[in-house]
């Protein structure tokens, strides 16, 4: 971050300075154990962990100061005490951008999406940081704690700041678009993903729509063209617009895709007409829509194609547990695809593993709970099972009460001589797994996080002897 005193953070959050006016010439940090010389602290209030805990631990590691809800007075540390202190994050990340803004040439790109964003940040973190000091969140750092980490990272040599915005409900992208106020504003897609908590997909797109209207004229909003919901989002905004797709009307666009074990390939359409062939080591035709979302932000930037590309290709995977592939020695594939899962994720998943078993090699799937569905759980998790049969995938093996319909939806297909098995457990399930693989297997694991399949996914990377 840059260099401030606690009393000009105190201005900017509308708080109240106890102690001595310290610089803060460190990071912002919510979790004491990251705290390091010159780091401010927020003292963040939670049910199981209280952050007013650890002023103590904080202080120690050389934390010069705390924003607090309740001062105390028995640890020797400024404090900064406010009514609300995620809300006083956001206020100091807002703040902070603002004076960047002013003193340099920074970009920042906002990106939201039921599917694709910790990817497509990935992406445009490898591609940005070529051409100037680029931040980007870590992990899926996306909400109203961790957008603002993410932008209070950034200082005076910042070029490039990409802030993934997660939806929360209604208003939590406005807010986050507010904080972080995008120069170019992508949505990658609307899909079942929160449906349940959001209460229907027309709400979902209501939320992600949100960037779409905090963008000024001057901006510029970049849509997945082949999503009907998203393209409808350009009557919401002023500000330029420019897509990427599988359509020849999309001004930057995919196609004649070759996928294989070894990544994924395309050609790829310019607007003024050029094509160019692209390669990337990431498995599946849906990380191409996130690759072309992040050439659609290069064409904005006026970046040099190649090199796009190049940085494009160089990459060796989107994320940990995101399609991520392991060549045993042994000659079995393991896809750990286990982070994050809705129906589209899982349906585009499926359709990797076919693919790659019309090669002649096995197939199997290892499938999971796909959390937060809500009323469209049991629907959904049905279909999925059907479409492992309809896809000719060789084996199934779901895991988890909460998925157990996959298995149901597999089994009531009829059409399918293959097999599914199911068990409650992944320690069940682990022993089975290894059993039944042979060389040449594809074996993909994939559920939501909370179904902790993508432990199970990394066990299989041992080869048995």
């Amino acid at each position: 971050m840059i260099k401030l005193k606690l009393s000009e953070i105190s201005e900017f959050v509308g708080g109240a300075l106890s102690g001595s006016d310290e610089l803060v010439f460190g990071s912002v940090e919510t979790d004491s154990r990251l705290v390091s010389s010159g780091s401010l602290f927020v003292a963040k209030p939670g049910e199981v962990t209280d952050g007013h805990n650890f002023l103590d631990s904080a202080k120690v590691l050389g934390a010069v100061g705390a924003i607090v809800e309740r001062f105390n007075e028995n640890v020797d540390l400024p404090q900064i005490v406010v009514e609300d202190s995620v809300a006083a994050l956001g206020k100091l990340a807002k703040e902070v951008l603002a004076k960047v803004r002013e003193a340099g040439n920074l970009k920042v790109i906002g990106i939201t999406g039921s599917n694709g964003k910790t990817s497509t940040k990935n992406m445009l973190r490898a591609v940005l940081q070529q051409f100037g000091e680029t931040i980007a969140p870590i992990e899926s750092y996306n909400n109203e704690v961790g957008a603002p980490i993410s932008v209070l990272k950034i200082d005076e040599q910042t070029r490039f700041l990409v802030a993934e915005l997660g939806a929360g409900g209604v208003g939590s992208i406005a807010y986050l678009s507010d904080i972080t106020d995008p120069d170019i504003g992508v949505v990658l897609k609307v899909g079942l993903a929160h449906a349940g908590e959001f209460g229907g997909i027309e709400t979902t797109a209501k939320i992600k729509s949100e960037l779409v209207r905090s963008l000024k004229a001057e901006d510029t909003f970049i849509y997945n063209f082949d999503d009907g919901l998203v393209s409808e989002m350009t009557s919401l905004t002023e500000a330029k617009a420019s897509s990427f797709g599988t359509s020849n009307k999309a001004n930057i666009y995919f196609d004649n895709v070759d996928l294989s074990i070894d990544g994924t390939a395309a050609d790829i359409h310019y607007p003024d007409g050029e094509t160019a062939r692209i390669t990337l080591h990431i498995l599946g035709e849906h990380q191409l829509m996130n690759a072309t979302a992040t050439m659609a932000v290069a064409e904005v930037l006026n970046l040099p194609r190649a090199q796009v590309r190049q940085a494009l290709e160089h990459l060796p995977l989107a994320e940990r547990w995101r399609m991520q592939l392991t060549n045993r020695v042994d000659g079995i594939s393991i896809i750990n695809d286990a982070y994050n899962a809705s129906p589209d994720s899982m349906k585009a998943a499926l359709q990797t593993l076919a693919h790659l078993g019309k090669a002649g090699r096995r197939t199997i799937a290892v499938l999971g709970e796909m959390a937060e569905l809500g009323e469209y759980s049991r629907e959904a998790h049905d279909q999925i099972g059907r479409l492992v049969v309809r896809y000719n995938i060789d084996h199934l093996v779901v895991i988890g009460q909460g998925a157990k319909l996959i298995h149901m939806g597999a089994m009531f297909e009829g059409s399918w001589d293959g097999e599914s098995i199911y068990f409650d457990s992944s320690s069940e399930a682990l022993d089975y797994i290894r059993g039944m693989l042979i060389s040449g297997d594809i074996v993909l694991v994939k559920s939501s996080k909370s179904a902790n399949l993508r432990h199970l996914g990394d066990d299989l990377l041992e080869v048995q002897s």
